[in-house]
């Protein structure tokens, strides 16, 4: 008896690992495995923040992390070491510019800022024709240099007054122009373009789906559904893309792998809601994902597409 009890438990321990193991990745289509290993682990790169948000890989060996509620953008080691770059109020999505420096959507601030090595900053936009914006989200470089970014106002400061009537995408050139190229979106979130700089994606974390358009000097055309990630648990947020045009979406419970057609190809399911990601490590196939207050990472078999190293090479 007591061994059926043994052998019992054993069989019920290795398919309950199997079954957590399996949770781990959710592969939809044979094409998830030539970018995920059936054997990559997710695991923890730091914890103790209050949300994480807006990482971004610097090549000199740390992960930028924004977090919103001790409000501070740290520096991650990879020996899970913090160190607090700046004490700003909801700092959120952040990015490279073709400079190396590092740009910021600013919640509280209600702007774009862009900082130096040591934590100081400097306003780039916030205000669209003399009103303020609601609070910038998420931004990212374009293929011609410009910045990008979307302004929804889940993060508008309590108290202060939506001065804009919409919640826009906007591009902010080298001059200081701003442009407004979105206004009808009801919740515009993360954004990213495919490596040949002709499409941008921008997802809707309300009516919870991902829309691509055609790009071309600045300017967008061609609206279209390009995925949804309706379910319950979690909205899209933040958006990457490897160098063969696959996107990485934030959605409910994990990142949603998508191929450049459209097709949902799988899912690396996160133990907290994840809510943006960064590729990184020197060769950067290492996904970086911030969840809750922790960051998780997990090796790929693809190579991450950095619009601020690429662009740049191709002037």
């Amino acid at each position: 008896m007591r061994l059926i009890e043994i052998i019992t438990t054993a069989a019920l321990f290795l398919f309950c690992t199997k079954d957590l193991a399996a949770a781990d990745l959710v592969a939809l289509s044979a094409k998830f495995w030539k970018l995920i290993d059936h054997h990559a682990k997710l695991t923890q790169a730091g914890t103790g923040f209050g949300f994480t948000e807006g990482p971004v890989w610097d090549p000199s060996g740390f992960l930028y992390v924004s977090d919103e509620e001790q409000n501070k953008i740290f520096r991650l080691y990879p020996d899970g070491r913090k160190e607090v770059l700046i004490a700003l109020g909801d700092p959120d999505g952040s990015t490279f510019d073709e400079h190396q420096r590092l740009l910021d959507c600013a919640s509280v601030l209600r702007a774009v800022i862009r900082l130096d090595r040591e934590g100081k900053y400097e306003t780039l936009a916030d205000r669209y024709e003399g009103k303020r914006f609601n609070s910038p989200n998420d931004i990212v470089i374009g293929p011609e240099h410009a910045i990008y970014f979307t302004d929804p106002n889940m993060d508008l400061v309590k108290g202060e007054k939506q001065e804009l009537p919409f919640q826009g995408v906007y591009r902010l050139d080298a001059s200081g122009a701003l442009q407004l190229l979105i206004k009808d979106m009801p919740e515009p979130n993360g954004l990213a373009f495919s490596p040949d700089g002709k499409r941008l994606y921008v997802d809707d974390s309300e009516q919870k789906n991902i829309r691509v358009f055609d790009f071309s000097g600045g300017k967008v055309s061609n609206e279209r559904i390009f995925g949804s990630e309706d379910e319950p648990g979690g909205v899209p947020d933040g958006i990457r893309v490897d160098k063969a045009g696959n996107l990485y979406v934030v959605g409910p419970k994990g990142v949603w792998i998508w191929d450049a057609e459209g097709h949902h190809l799988g899912k690396i399911m996160v133990p907290d809601q994840p809510a943006n990601l960064a590729w990184g490590d020197k060769d950067y196939r290492t996904l970086y994902i911030t969840a809750g207050k922790s960051v998780y990472r997990i090796r790929t078999k693809t190579t991450g597409f950095m619009p601020n190293l690429q662009w740049r090479a191709r002037r």
